[in-house]
């Protein structure tokens, strides 16, 4: 589960986190540097997943971090001061594009592989990997329908899970041309 989307009774609540995009030098020692300034502000960053970019000397580094934990103004001001910053978003998640991959190892005897199926056409996931006792599901959606996979999936025995953490871009612009 995400911690900053699901609530302690299991309910979905409102975005408690920093949804910000790094642009940065593709370089070693960068991604320690910005992780470790929001360590020294005592943040706690929820996900974090970095990728080179179209460009292969610059790399996007997606960071979701604790919105309660104090305003983020005085790390961002850190992060512009550090030689390999190249830009800094912050994205409102009504104005981004958020996406995360999760695999998900469940048991699913033949009794159970329909309804695991079923929920897999429902969200769009994929089964990667069967055993005999076990499947292995694919899916890649925004947080909260993970969760919401995640939480579904339960009942059948998760064995594993694992998610990389967000990736997010702004929304495009969709007025007319003029």
């Amino acid at each position: 589960m995400s911690p900053s989307n699901h609530g302690a009774n299991g309910t979905h609540a409102g975005p408690k986190h920093h949804l910000l995009s790094v642009l940065v030098e593709n370089k070693a020692g960068v991604l320690a540097r910005v992780a470790s300034l929001f360590a020294r502000r005592g943040y706690n960053i929820y996900s974090l997943a970095v990728a080179p970019t179209d460009d292969e000397r610059l790399s996007r580094i997606t960071i979701v971090a604790d919105a309660e934990s104090a305003p983020l103004e005085q790390v961002v001001k850190q992060l512009h001061k550090l030689i390999n910053v190249i830009k800094i978003s912050e994205l409102d998640p009504t104005d981004a594009v958020e996406q995360e991959l999760m695999l998900c190892t469940v048991s699913a005897d033949a009794a159970t592989r329909t309804q695991i199926l079923e929920l897999c056409a429902i969200y769009g996931a994929k089964i990667i990997d069967v055993g005999h006792a076990d499947v292995t599901i694919s899916a890649s959606e925004v947080p909260s329908r993970l969760d919401d996979l995640e939480d579904l999936l339960r009942p059948f025995g998760i064995v594993m899970v694992q998610r990389t953490g967000r990736v997010a871009l702004p929304k495009l612009d969709r007025s007319a041309l003029r």
